[in-house]
């Protein structure tokens, strides 16, 4: 987190020196807003529209498929955005500030989509399944970006398993 600095972040974009202070005054300002941007190039992993609707009669397996591509994208494009969303998790450990940051971007552009799936899968308890969902991928994203899992990255088929595996022990199908 130390080479995140205004200076950095103008050299990389390109910007004239101070550009970046124009719009994030303070360090803890610059940090939110690598948070939000973050949170958005994420999201974009999986977009709405490759999202099924779980309720159908293959949409667990639908449903299965669609998060295996996101998570294989993450783990095998993008793992340089998995490394960032560590660092601020542990930066936000140590800031309340950013931690508020952190949660609510968390919350509306991760966790409440998943509750929704869940919901529309039938799940009598979307949160703990959502919870599940979420902490799975976390802790692969997690072993295959920087822990024991760091020189290999599971297939989308074998991710698609893992998540037909889940899916169907939370949802009792």
């Amino acid at each position: 987190m130390r080479g995140l600095t205004h200076r950095a972040v103008d050299e990389a974009a390109g910007l004239p020196p101070g550009s970046t202070s124009n719009h994030a005054r303070t360090r803890a300002a610059l940090l939110e807003a690598a948070v939000r941007r973050l949170a958005e190039r994420e999201e974009a992993m999986l977009t709405p529209r490759e999202l099924p609707d779980p309720a159908e009669a293959d949409g667990l397996d639908a449903l299965a498929d669609a998060l295996a591509l996101a998570l294989h994208r993450s783990l095998t494009g993008q793992r340089e955005l998995v490394l960032a969303r560590y660092e601020l998790a542990l930066e936000a450990a140590r800031r309340p500030e950013l931690r508020e940051v952190y949660d609510v971007t968390g919350r509306d552009r991760f966790r409440a989509p998943v509750i929704a799936l869940m919901t529309a899968a039938g799940s009598p308890e979307p949160e703990r399944h959502a919870m599940s969902v979420i902490a799975w991928c976390d802790g692969l994203m997690f072993s295959c970006a920087a822990g024991s899992y760091h020189a290999e990255v599971p297939s989308r088929a074998e991710l698609r398993r893992g998540f037909r595996e889940l899916l169907r022990g939370a949802l009792g199908r």
